[in-house]
């Protein structure tokens, strides 16, 4: 129970502080927080999907807009950052949940890793098209997917299982 409250409280701190990042820094910082918020939030989804067993998408859905929330909350300029946040970690959840739950049968680490890069594709068109508008900023979209992948492979070192 203690270790699920902490990866909550890591998952929230890590959505607020790449939004505040990204609100007072701009497009190119969403590569940086790419890395190590990102890559940290899907890691960690894995882990809550495990913990939460039957009751993962309301509470997904509760924590991503907690977080999206708590952003606002802190910052009210981040207001279309925090937008695109909640759409993008809800489709992004929803799609690593599915490849996931898929490879159920496979090690923790092989699943998270490979639901990760299903939660990436889809983070990294949806958030900077929300966030940023038109045009496509494709450069943002290509540096933030492969900046989640390294940094979700990263974080799953860090909070592998031994399953």
């Amino acid at each position: 129970m203690r270790v699920t409250v902490l990866l909550v409280a890591v998952y929230l701190a890590a959505i607020v502080t790449a939004n505040e990042l990204i609100t007072h820094n701009g497009p190119s910082w969403s590569i940086y927080t790419a890395f190590v918020f990102i890559g940290l939030d899907l890691t960690t989804r894995d882990r809550l999907h495990d913990a939460w067993k039957g009751h993962v998408l309301r509470n997904m859905a509760l924590l991503i807009a907690s977080g999206s929330t708590l952003s606002y909350l802190v910052n009210r300029d981040s207001g279309r950052i925090a937008l695109a946040s909640c759409l993008a970690f809800g489709a992004a959840a929803t799609a690593d949940g599915i490849v996931y739950h898929w490879r159920r049968n496979e090690r923790w680490a092989d699943r998270s890793n490979e639901s990760n890069v299903a939660g990436a594709a889809v983070d990294s068109l949806i958030f900077p098209i929300v966030a940023f508008g038109s045009p496509i900023l494709w450069a943002i979209v290509f540096g933030q997917f492969t900046a989640k992948v390294a940094g979700g492979y990263v974080w799953s070192l860090v909070l592998r299982k031994r399953t």
